[in-house]
């Protein structure tokens, strides 16, 4: 058997670490240990980005936001099933992750990160939302920590609060669509969204192509008319 092999290593702020390993042709990115994502199990990533800009004119000169980097999958699936004039802003907090992305991952998605239509902005998404003007994005996604429930980074939570969620809403235009991925249902979350007279739906999704059932939960979320 392979064994796992560290490729890098990042002392986070808080004293947390995040690492790179590789074993066997996939590639991996922990936080002290637990494994966040790995290129075996990318199937809700994709399908985030899929429902994501679903409803999305593909000829249109969309403006899309991405929360969260990770291994790319949901900007390869962004810049898959959008036109020539989409303009997908990417968020990822962790310098690492993007730099983990130019050089042990770009032949994962890394190389996407040069596609004339990406901006990648090493910055907290919570940071561009509160900055962004009214009706900014056509589509915004999320894949932050493991989603509304079972979070890593306690800081995180305002992003999927009441509050947090009204700020989502307001850098959407009228006709936009924010996506959420979620570790699991979360009926608080739910409740959060509708208090904010908006429309929610919600996707099971499976991890890989070849899981046999859902793991994962991505929540669309729309503003009611």
């Amino acid at each position: 058997m392979k064994p796992r092999v560290k490729l890098s290593e990042s002392v986070l702020e808080n004293g947390d670490i995040m690492s790179l390993y590789e074993h066997d042709g996939s590639f991996g990115i922990c936080l002290n240990g637990q494994e966040l994502m790995n290129t075996r199990a990318t199937y809700s990533e994709l399908m985030l980005g899929s429902l994501g800009v679903e409803s999305l004119e593909k000829d249109s000169p969309n403006r899309v936001l991405i929360g969260g980097l990770g291994l790319g999958y949901t900007l390869k699936s962004v810049l898959e099933e959008t036109g020539e004039s989409t303009h997908v802003e990417v968020a990822e907090l962790l310098p690492d992750v993007i730099e983990w992305n130019r050089t042990h991952l770009k032949s994962v998605n890394g190389v996407l990160l040069e596609d004339s239509r990406v901006k990648i902005c090493n910055k907290d998404v919570q940071e561009i939302i509160q900055e962004a003007e009214p009706a900014s994005y056509d589509a915004i996604m999320l894949d932050i920590d493991n989603g509304p429930v079972a979070m890593v980074q306690s800081g995180n939570r305002s992003l999927y609060s009441r509050k947090g969620i009204h700020a989502l809403l307001n850098a959407l235009k009228t006709t936009g669509r924010l996506a959420v991925w979620s570790a699991s249902i979360d009926a608080k979350f739910e409740q959060h969204v509708k208090k904010n007279r908006a429309h929610i739906e919600m996707h099971r999704v499976k991890a890989s192509h070849q899981a046999k059932r859902a793991s994962y939960v991505i929540y669309i979320i729309q503003k009611t008319k």
